[in-house]
């Protein structure tokens, strides 16, 4: 058996705007770095992945603490998958799960014409089907960031609405909570709309990567990213996440 420095995925190759070279510098550092938990040469990507039917958004006020570990918490349909969205609350830093809670689920929560729960709401959002394929990949934590890419293909026209979420298993029965979750930590929405004709290149393929910050308290080793994409009236129109796999080993 043989082994080898980690491959860098074509998709994570990405350039270094000066305004932000570390952070940039990060996400092609964490290619070279050492795989850890996830493995030599391991995989992450939603390659080979059933995809997602439906997307469970379950947000919770972080002044709700019960909310966290309420056993009639709504259980994903089959083939959907569940996000766990925690926002901020009225008490602000004093909320009970103020540690977890995130500004990105009220842009969400906005998108949705949804208000800020008073204590917890559940919404299933069912894919419309269509001839594209959402790719998303990411690599290891590195000095505080993961990087992480999202691929549409073929494109089409749009406008597009995108989501890339770092989200953190977790599973039931772990820190009191009654079900499995899927804790969005980080949100980066690449800019789709495309407010112009698109080219012929952005018909064909739309593409996107980032760094994307691991908040404090929240766990490597169980980190993954989602991706979904809306259509202008707001429906669902592709769903992707990743999964680690090891590599194939060479003799």
């Amino acid at each position: 058996m043989s082994t080898s420095t980690p491959a860098l995925d074509p998709a994570l190759a990405i350039a270094l705007p000066a305004a932000h070279g570390r952070r940039w510098l990060a996400c092609l550092a964490f290619a070279m770095a050492p795989l850890g938990a996830w493995g030599q040469g391991a995989s992450c990507s939603s390659d080979g992945q059933p995809r997602p039917l439906a997307i469970l958004e379950r947000f919770i006020n972080a002044d709700c603490a019960e909310c966290w570990t309420d056993p009639t918490t709504p259980r994903p349909s089959a083939r959907a998958l569940a996000l766990d969205w925690i926002v901020p609350g009225s008490r602000g830093q004093e909320a009970a799960l103020s540690a977890a809670a995130t500004h990105d689920g009220l842009a969400r929560l906005k998108a949705l014409g949804r208000a800020v729960p008073a204590q917890s709401e559940a919404l299933e959002s069912r894919l419309l089907a269509a001839a594209r394929t959402l790719r998303v990949a990411h690599g290891p934590p590195f000095n505080g960031y993961m990087g992480a890419s999202m691929e549409l293909k073929p494109a089409g026209k749009g406008p597009w609405s995108a989501w890339l979420a770092l989200v953190e298993s977790v599973p039931a029965g772990t820190e009191d909570s009654p079900v499995a979750r899927n804790l969005v930590r980080t949100v980066f929405q690449p800019p789709w709309e495309l407010r112009r004709l698109p080219s012929t290149a952005e018909q064909k393929r739309l593409f996107d990567s980032r760094p994307l910050r691991i908040p404090e308290g929240a766990n490597p080793e169980r980190l993954s990213v989602v991706g979904w994409v809306q259509d202008a009236r707001g429906r669902i129109r592709a769903i992707a996440q990743s999964r680690c796999t090891p590599a194939a080993s060479s003799p």
